[in-house]
């Protein structure tokens, strides 16, 4: 019979641990080339969502850029509106305000000069109410021109 020398033994052994080695990255391999292929699955099923919402995203940008344009004629022509309603304040308040404080004025003088003529009709007593027991005055004057008028 033969015996088996430890060199045999060592090279059984060594043959074992290698094929055991070789298994686990084997299966390593395996697990590895699943996980790649499921990646590319993910990114490929990414890709084609975010194309979309990308596409749909630009469109609203542009949208949005058009509004902004839009807001934009609109703010120029409410300034431009602004302006002119101002100068038309000013043209308006020259041409008209200075005639009319120039009548207000005459309209003064004339009331003015009409009731200096009454002088010789006699000066009403100013209106008093009655609150809560007290009597107020209606209308204050100075004592010195109560029976004067200028």
């Amino acid at each position: 019979m033969h015996t088996v020398s430890g060199g045999e033994v060592a090279g059984i052994l060594v043959a074992v641990f290698w094929a055991i080695l070789v298994s686990f990255l084997a299966v390593a391999l395996a697990r590895l080339a699943q996980t790649l292929r499921a990646t590319t699955r993910l990114v490929a099923d990414v890709t084609d969502q975010a194309v979309p919402l990308l596409a749909d995203a630009s469109a609203a940008v542009r949208s949005a850029q058009t509004q902004i344009e839009r807001v934009d004629a609109i703010a120029s022509d409410v300034q431009e509106v602004t302006s002119n309603a101002s100068a038309l304040s000013t043209t308006v308040a020259s041409t008209f305000g200075g005639p009319l404080v120039k009548v207000a004025a005459f309209g003064y003088g004339v009331r003015r000069a009409v009731s200096g003529r009454k002088d010789d009709a006699p000066a009403k007593e100013p209106r008093r109410d009655v609150i809560v027991g007290r009597t107020v005055p209606g209308a204050r004057r100075d004592k010195r021109t109560r029976g004067k008028r200028d």
